[in-house]
Formats: structure tokens, C-alpha cells, sequence
């Protein structure tokens, strides 16, 4: 199998940007790593230790770190399990599940059962949220309430948008890379394009990481016929990768008890990166999870 990374090199460079994450995270966190079929799955653990626990899903090439950082405020009332996504981060085994059947759902399950979490509520990010729906498919009563942002796995990138907007710049970063390829690149990813942490760490993941071309299975009806547990999804108005209006009526079709949506005004697919923005969605996430 082919490794993740690029080279040594390239692994090191990630585990450094985990590790400048990680420093911003604004209370203590503890690391745990539990067993799965697939390999070594890293948790980043925070929040009082008596408080609900909720499992975190990051996005592709991220890290428990990211996730903590861009959801610290519910770390206040929350006990977070940040899952780092095997195939997606540093810090989990250099190993890649299919992305066509049930793989990433029996993954988490393993996960889950090391984390002693009969079932769970659960937050899943863009790749995270499609990970998460694989549980929903193949394990749906290990979740309890789902909380979706911006996720994969329900709808497909528009392919000339998809491509104009984030694809071609992309290709010509990572193939001729300079400041200014960079910032073309950014511009239609991050919402907050001037964030000089975020630019600098996926400027380095997409040249450090093997990126993989195969899409997500999409998800059906039929897979989630017997998920029962209360869903919220978040979709980005201005998302190249999977577009919110169209996101969030899969979502209406998919989900048999699709409890609140929110189509996100003025954000791509990598939401805002503020504080402000930071506060609304722990509030917005947080009264799903804790009603």
C-alpha cells in the first residue's frame, strides 16, 4: 500500500503543524490511542471529565488538533473525543480504508468500542461527516444525535465549478508552487483566506499528502432506512465541493428524521475561522447536542 505521505520529509512537516495546533487549543487535552481493524486511531481528549461526551470528526489531511481549535468554546460544556481520521491525519496509522462501502463506518465502531462508548453523540466535518454517515449506514445505534457540517458523501462536487473554482488552482499550486498560486488556491477554500495558520498548513498538506482522486460513496435511503437518531446539517452557501443548496436537500431525501438544516450565508467550503464564527457554531452545534 501506497503511504500517505510524500516522503519522511513530509510526514514530519505535518506532525509539526499538529503540533502548532495543538498549542492553540485553550484548555488541557490528553492523548489516548485505541485499536481498530484498520490500525492505531489517535483520540485528542478535552472538556470536564463529567460532562456528555461527543466524538469530533476533522476534515481531509487535518487533525484532532484543527478540530479543537476551530470548536474550542464547546470543550466549556462537552467532554470532546477528537478523532484523528485514519487516512486523513498524521497522527493515526498510515492506512487507508475503501471509500466505496462500509469501511470508515466499521472503523469508527472499532473506535467507539475503544473509547468504551456504547453510543455517542457525534460531530463529523466535511470528510469527517462522511465517515460519520458510514457509522450511520453500518452501525446505526452507536449514534445518538448527529451533527453535520459541511459534510462528504452526500452530494458530489459540481465538475466544471468544482474544477474551475478549487480543482485547476489546486493542480497548478501543487505542481508550480509560489505565494501566489497558494492564495488563487485559497481564495475560493477558506472563507477567511487571510488566516496565515490555515493557509501555511494546507499549503504544506496538499503538497505533503498522496492525495487520493476516489470520491466517497454517496449515500442512498435505502443505507440510512434504519438510522433513527436526530440530524442537524450544516451546508456553506458558496461550498465549490458540495454545493449547500443542493447539500442540504440530499440531506431532506436521506435522512429519515433530519431534525434542523441551516444553509450558511457568505462561507465556502472551509468555514470562517474567527472567533465570532467560532462562538455561533458551538452554540449552534452545542443546542442540538445538549436538547
Amino acid at each position: 500500500m501506497r503511504s500517505m505521505f510524500k516522503n519522511a520529509e513530509a510526514r514530519v512537516r505535518m506532525a509539526s503543524w499538529y503540533d502548532r495546533f495543538h498549542a492553540r487549543i485553550p484548555s488541557p487535552t490528553a492523548s489516548r490511542v485505541v485499536q481498530t481493524r484498520f490500525g492505531d486511531t489517535h483520540v485528542l481528549v478535552g472538556g470536564p471529565d463529567d460532562a456528555p461526551p461527543v466524538v469530533v470528526l476533522h476534515g481531509a489531511l487535518a487533525s484532532s488538533a484543527h478540530a479543537l481549535v476551530e470548536l474550542a468554546p464547546l470543550l466549556e460544556r462537552f467532554r470532546l473525543h477528537a478523532v484523528d481520521v485514519i487516512g486523513q491525519s498524521v497522527k493515526s496509522a498510515d492506512a487507508r480504508p475503501r471509500v466505496d462501502n462500509d469501511d470508515y463506518g466499521h472503523w469508527l465502531a472499532d473506535v467507539l468500542d475503544g473509547l468504551e462508548l456504547s453510543c455517542a453523540r457525534v460531530v463529523g466535518i466535511s470528510w469527517g461527516g462522511f465517515a460519520s454517515i458510514r457509522l450511520a449506514a453500518a452501525h446505526p445505534a452507536r449514534i445518538e444525535k448527529l451533527a453535520l457540517l459541511v459534510p462528504a458523501g452526500l452530494v458530489g462536487s459540481p465538475a466544471w465549478d468544482g474544477w474551475v473554482r478549487v480543482g485547476w488552482p489546486m493542480t497548478k499550486y501543487v505542481l508550480f508552487p509560489s505565494e501566489a498560486r497558494l492564495r488563487a488556491f485559497m481564495k475560493n477554500l477558506l472563507t477567511t483566506p487571510d488566516d496565515r495558520e490555515w493557509v501555511g498548513f494546507l499549503g504544506d498538506a496538499f503538497r505533503a499528502y498522496n492525495l487520493s482522486m476516489k470520491v466517497p460513496a454517496l449515500a442512498r435511503p435505502e443505507d440510512l432506512s434504519a438510522f433513527t437518531a436526530p440530524t442537524l446539517v450544516l451546508a456553506a452557501d458558496r461550498d465549490a465541493s458540495f454545493p449547500g443548496a443542493a447539500l442540504l436537500q440530499r440531506a431532506r431525501e436521506v435522512f429519515p428524521n433530519l431534525a434542523e438544516s441551516e444553509l450558511i450565508p457568505n462561507c465556502n467550503h472551509c468555514p470562517p475561522t474567527t472567533d465570532d464564527f467560532r462562538a455561533w457554531l458551538a452554540q449552534r452545534i452545542g443546542a442540538f447536542l445538549a436538547t
